[in-house]
């Protein structure tokens, strides 16, 4: 199941992202050959105007084909609609366009998220009083002693109790579970929680291999409740908080790039699709809510990656047209797609890496 949510969410943030280069080329007057869903081979499509609208076998998103965008495209100035004859403002727009469509479309989720009512932290009240605060489980270790006792993400905590004591009601909260795991000085923990309307139990014995030195059972846990606003502050404090993890991942993404070039950074710190698969299915246990805001999360770090100027990225090509426009000419096609073929292969290589690293870190 969550392969399948997986799919559908990238499925989405592609659609999205693809749309925008679609919609603002059209705008534009540019020719837009092809709008498909998903990737070839096709299944099947309809031709309106000067566009196929395709259908593909493969659901990981989709894509758009702008005459003239690829380099080895001759247009020769003949075709004033071709993406490369269009003045440098209009390409630019076409090309970030994408990345603003990601930005949209997480902000919308969220402002219906705020709407419908969000998950959120009991300890945070910034944007507003959370009600009907619960203890979950936020996330599960792999290969810990909760996971091995059947502990899953989304599962409510309603009773734990160690060495004669015990935790219900208003006393449980995460810090005092904590300290209830730590005191136990490696003796059994019971838990008492509820999945699906169901209480079941497990008995755990802490481990000292997770937290160096200190007993621990491998889970994160929150208070977490729902936070509901009027439909005038939804619109604005998700404004407000797209703004700020934009900028949050812009940081994150720069001290990992900086970090690399120092050889402090390494694959530990990048999640790749195998580990975004076991997050989607940990934000999807814990409500559809949840997902809508982890959906939101997962668009705004797309447009961010798309942003860094690297070849085969909407940033290289970007940074292209900023270099064409500076020198007054094209750079040569062959030039221009050599650069984007090792990016590519480059991009291709790291995901194989980090999702090697991935695999790695479920088996250890």
């Amino acid at each position: 199941m969550s392969i399948l949510i997986f799919i559908i969410v990238l499925a989405i943030l592609i659609l999205a992202h693809e749309f925008g280069h679609f919609s603002f080329a059209k705008f534009f007057n540019m020719r837009v050959d092809e709008f498909g869903i998903g990737f070839p081979p096709r299944l099947f499509g309809k031709k309106r105007g000067e566009t196929l609208y395709s259908v593909n076998a493969i659901p990981f998103g989709g894509f758009v084909k702008i005459f003239g965008e690829n380099p080895d495209e001759t247009t020769d100035g003949g075709d004033k609609r071709s993406f490369v004859n269009q003045h440098w403002g209009r390409q630019m727009a076409v090309l970030v366009a994408g990345v603003f469509f990601n930005l949209v479309l997480a902000y919308l989720l969220l402002s219906f998220g705020f709407m419908y009512g969000l998950p959120a932290s009991a300890g945070d009240a910034t944007y507003g009083e959370v009600l009907n605060p619960k203890l979950l489980i936020v996330s599960v270790s792999d290969n810990s002693p909760a996971g091995q006792a059947g502990l899953r993400s989304g599962d409510e905590i309603i009773f734990a109790e160690s060495n004669g004591r015990a935790l219900q009601g208003e006393d449980l909260d995460s810090l005092k579970v904590q300290d209830l795991i730590l005191l136990s000085d490696g003796n059994e923990v019971n838990f008492l929680y509820k999945r699906d309307g169901e209480n079941k139990t497990a008995f755990i014995i802490p481990s000292y291999d997770i937290v160096p030195d200190k007993p621990a059972v491998g889970i994160v846990m929150d208070n977490i409740g729902t936070l509901k606003l009027p439909i005038w502050k939804s619109f604005v404090i998700a404004f407000q908080m797209t703004g700020s993890i934009f900028y949050e991942t812009v940081k994150g993404f720069g001290n990992l790039i900086i970090g690399a070039f120092q050889g402090e950074g390494g694959l530990s710190q990048i999640t790749g699709p195998v580990g975004i698969v076991g997050l989607v299915g940990d934000a999807s246990n814990l409500g559809f809510t949840y997902l809508l805001s982890f959906t939101a999360f997962i668009s705004i770090n797309l447009a961010v990656i798309n942003l860094i100027p690297f070849p085969a990225l909407d940033g290289g090509r970007i940074l292209f047209v900023i270099i064409e426009t500076i020198r007054g000419k094209k750079i040569k096609p062959i030039v221009a797609n050599t650069l984007n073929i090792i990016g590519f292969v480059l991009l291709i290589v790291l995901m194989i890496a980090v999702t090697y690293n991935d695999i790695v870190k479920i088996y250890n």
